[in-house]
């Protein structure tokens, strides 16, 4: 078994185990700004919209709920109700949108990652760009990290978002123990009670945040750091143990990093567009 370090977290073991017999990574090095992500072949023709490409929103009620667990764990109220994908962004969908597909583990329908932060960003703006939702006045970007535990939660208090136990993870998440070391089409495991698939491993997603530690006291609609070095990132993925797809649990990564084994992402519809 070969063993690949992602970046440290503010919970559990600061190195998620990688089960994988994919060679690791020598290094991973930085993408170009996200201006100059430009695919050299000829012009790509765009879509007209999001829902042209299969994107699915679920919208999601404002709300109150705990986020983290142990001594980090404060309430965070959301004022404002938002959409989110129902799966993580496909290879298909990235491909028509950027013109490009970074992705180790190739499959139209299995989810985009090797994206770093700057390019998962670029195509919300991109996908905003789009004629129809630009007439609609339709504005996509990342969650943040406090949309993102709440979506995934689904109103529920435990370590996942179906019980305690990893027992059932299986059922609603691809990761190390059924992967086959690689990502799957999104959308084949269970869904969590609000209909959103794949919170739980295939690929690590991607949060709007800079990451920093959590307030001490509870928040209203928080959005982390304007700025920073790093970004959270969640929900596991294919090649980590159970414990690193809990609802709670939080890592990071530099935002202009592409890594095969994380850099996927979902895209969240702004309130205001709602």
């Amino acid at each position: 078994m070969v063993v690949i370090a992602i970046c440290g977290c503010d919970q559990g073991p600061a190195t998620p185990p990688v089960a994988t017999t994919n060679p690791a990574p020598v290094a991973s090095k930085p993408t170009a700004p996200a201006t100059s992500n430009t695919n050299p072949q000829a012009l790509v023709e765009l879509p007209a919209s999001a829902t042209a490409i299969g994107m699915e929103f679920k919208l999601i009620s404002a709300g109150t709920f705990t986020r983290g667990d142990g001594d980090t764990a404060h309430v965070v109220v959301l004022t404002k109700a938002f959409s989110i994908g129902v799966h993580e962004v496909t290879q298909a969908q990235f491909q028509r949108v950027m013109g490009s597909n970074p992705s180790e583990f190739k499959g139209p329908q299995h989810p985009v990652e090797g994206v770093s932060w700057r390019e998962a960003v670029e195509f919300c703006s991109k996908l905003s760009a789009l004629p129809a939702e630009r007439a609609a006045g339709r504005v996509y970007r990342l969650p943040t990290e406090a949309e993102w535990e709440y979506a995934c939660r689904a109103g529920t208090k435990t370590e996942y978002s179906f019980g305690d136990s990893d027992s059932k993870l299986g059922d609603y998440a691809w990761y190390g123990e059924n992967s086959g070391s690689k990502t799957h089409a999104v959308g084949g495991k269970q869904p969590n009670a609000w209909g959103l698939h794949d919170m739980h491993g295939n690929v690590w997603e991607w949060c709007r945040d800079s990451h920093a530690p959590y307030p001490s006291g509870n928040v209203t609609d928080p959005s982390g750091p304007a700025s920073g070095a790093i970004h959270v990132i969640r929900g596991g993925g294919w090649s980590v143990t159970s414990e690193f797809c809990r609802s709670a649990y939080r890592s990071m990564f530099v935002p202009s990093f592409r890594v095969y084994y994380l850099g996927g992402f979902r895209v969240c519809l702004d309130p205001s567009s709602n």
